[in-house]
């Protein structure tokens, strides 16, 4: 019988181990520089990640999905696709700071859209956390004060498709098993990058290979233990736990790859995360669940 007794410090601890995982893939990405095309990374970033998704592939197989589902299925696939190629372009392009700070966007995002496709209403509150997040963003970018860069739209467009990408999966998982909705994810994903890969190929070296592994390696384990996290304690202690991530990336961006550390960054993410946590408890505080955690749009 699997123990159900929440354990707050438990939950906080893997949600730590989650978030070094997750900078982890930053940091591996942004080490491959440019030389390898972002959509061609994406792709070999998943095609290594099938390895590992292994133990489910028999259910994924025995399952009978009918035309509606396919195509639910297939949309997701899509935006995903978009997504994931638009965040590895950032990274090469942007600070692992700023990708970071800017990935908080993607629950606000979530919360939006789901007005319009899940039929959500959003009480004042919600909406002033909304503008704060808003207003967060625009504190990272500083338009008109500084020279935008293409990897700065990239991940606002990112964080777009992974909120639609989101938003579809919440609809599959009440449908389907959790093993499905990842395994077809990753198998779909893999396919839609297969000719965007292809069309700009360039062979990788063993060396970038192997980093790609690892990128695969982080994120399935990123992603496994975030569920023990949730598992262990109540979303509204997790979740603030994710603003480590920004903390970490930062030190590495600085350390690492010589990034100067951008005070208007690190106060635009607290911004958007201190919305998103606010969202996250009004949330619970109403028992109802939308809004994703800033862990689980990761690609």
């Amino acid at each position: 019988m699997v123990d159900k007794v929440q354990t707050p410090a438990r939950g906080v601890f893997w949600m730590v181990v989650t978030g070094l995982c997750f900078v982890a893939v930053t940091a591996l990405v942004k080490s491959l520089g440019q030389r390898i095309p972002a959509q061609e990374s994406a792709f070999l970033r998943y095609v290594l990640g099938l390895v590992f998704l292994l133990p489910m592939a028999r259910q994924v197989m025995r399952v009978r999905l009918t035309p509606r589902l396919w195509r639910l299925f297939s949309l997701r696939a899509l935006f995903h696709t978009g997504g994931v190629v638009l965040w590895f372009y950032a990274m090469t392009r942007i600070p692992i700071a700023e990708v970071t700070a800017m990935n908080y966007l993607n629950p606000v995002y979530v919360t939006v859209l789901a007005v319009f496709f899940l039929g959500e209403r959003l009480a004042l509150r919600r909406v002033l956390a909304i503008v704060a997040a808003l207003l967060g963003a625009v504190m990272i970018l500083r338009p008109g004060f500084r020279e935008l860069d293409p990897g700065h739209f990239a991940m606002l467009a990112t964080a777009l498709f992974f909120a639609g990408s989101y938003l579809l999966a919440k609809i599959l998982s009440g449908e389907v098993s959790a093993a499905v909705v990842v395994g077809l994810l990753s198998v779909g994903v893999t396919i839609g990058l297969a000719p965007l890969a292809i069309a700009v190929w360039v062979w990788p070296t063993w060396l970038e290979l192997l980093i790609l592994l690892g990128v695969a390696l982080f994120a399935t384990a990123g992603h496994y233990t975030m569920t023990l996290a949730f598992a262990a304690a109540p979303v509204t202690v997790t979740q603030p736990v994710t603003f480590l991530q920004l903390v970490w990336a930062v030190a590495l961006g600085a350390i690492l790859f010589a990034e100067p550390v951008d005070p208007w960054v690190i106060a635009g993410g607290s911004l958007i995360l201190a919305a998103v946590v606010f969202i996250t408890w009004r949330e619970a505080v109403l028992k109802r669940r939308i809004t994703p955690l800033v862990s689980e749009t990761k690609n």
